[in-house]
């Protein structure tokens, strides 16, 4: 087998490669292979992949190059250049190299952020290293948990800053009716939309039934519920971890306890106050 220690570009057949688990690009689609596939076809590879040295079962690793590999096999290739270099896996400068060549969506790049603090990055330190300030930060972790109607905003397209998902998010627990009619659209979300909701937020919305304050509140509660639900998914349950144990066990009482005293609440109210 080849080192390639010296940065030299070497063949290596594509069933010698297999693509990191954890590359921040998760988002492949097919159209964009094919397209890549058929340059490849006429051109070749002009640049070579970034593969780690050799596994014991002789498989290289691609650090630099997921989207060739996929578009070179589509092409028919069975060999691949390819340079093997022994460096660390830098998850920034695989975020760097693919913003790049073809931007990572705001869906991975939130997905790469929450990656990097669950790891114990610090949003200081991510917004440093990626080139944002913390606010853009924040809203792209905000990505993660938007209600399902702005997260088919998202995944569809019609919308993809998260500032402005961000400030509609908000806004969507407050007037939930101008939200969904803006969604129902099919014109592109953009933030002047997005204003135009909040500068009409105080003032009464001709022939609109009023909301009532409770209301107003269930909608908050439904919308902090879809998010609470959202975060618990994500939540790995330790397989013998002796410190994360309790403060699971500690999260479980308290959403009982909530749920417990609404109910109990709720079962105080007279009818008429229940219909209301």
């Amino acid at each position: 087998m080849p080192s390639g220690g010296d940065g030299r570009p070497l063949l290596l057949a594509v069933s010698m490669l297999y693509e990191d688990a954890h590359n921040p690009r998760t988002e492949f689609p097919a159209a964009a292979i094919s397209e890549l596939g058929e340059d490849i076809q006429r051109r070749g590879i002009l640049q070579p992949l970034v593969v780690h040295p050799a596994d014991r079962d002789g498989r290289h690793q691609v650090h630099f190059g997921a989207k060739r590999l996929r578009a070179a096999i589509c092409a028919g290739l069975h060999e691949v250049p390819v340079v093997v270099r022994d460096l660390p896996a830098d998850r920034y400068a695989q975020v760097a190299e693919n913003q790049k060549r073809h931007g990572l969506t705001p869906l991975e790049v939130a997905r790469f952020i929450r990656a990097q603090v669950d790891a114990g990055d610090s949003n200081a330190a991510i917004a440093r290293q990626l080139g944002m300030n913390l606010t853009a930060v924040a809203h792209h972790l905000s990505l993660l948990d938007l209600p399902p109607v702005l997260d088919d905003a998202l995944k569809s397209g019609r919308c993809t800053s998260p500032r402005t998902l961000h400030e509609l998010s908000k806004l969507h627990a407050d007037r939930p009716d101008q939200v969904q009619a803006l969604l129902a659209g099919e014109a592109d979300i953009t933030r002047a939309s997005v204003s135009a909701i909040r500068s009409t937020a105080d003032e009464p919305v001709p022939n609109e039934p009023a909301v009532s304050p409770p209301d107003k509140l269930i909608a908050q509660a439904i919308a902090a519920c879809d998010r609470l639900e959202r975060a618990l998914s994500r939540v790995k349950l330790p397989d013998s971890s002796p410190t994360a144990a309790p403060a699971l066990i500690a999260l479980r009482g308290r959403v009982e306890g909530i749920a417990t005293r609404w109910l109990q609440g709720s079962d105080r109210q007279t009818p008429s106050q229940t219909e209301r």
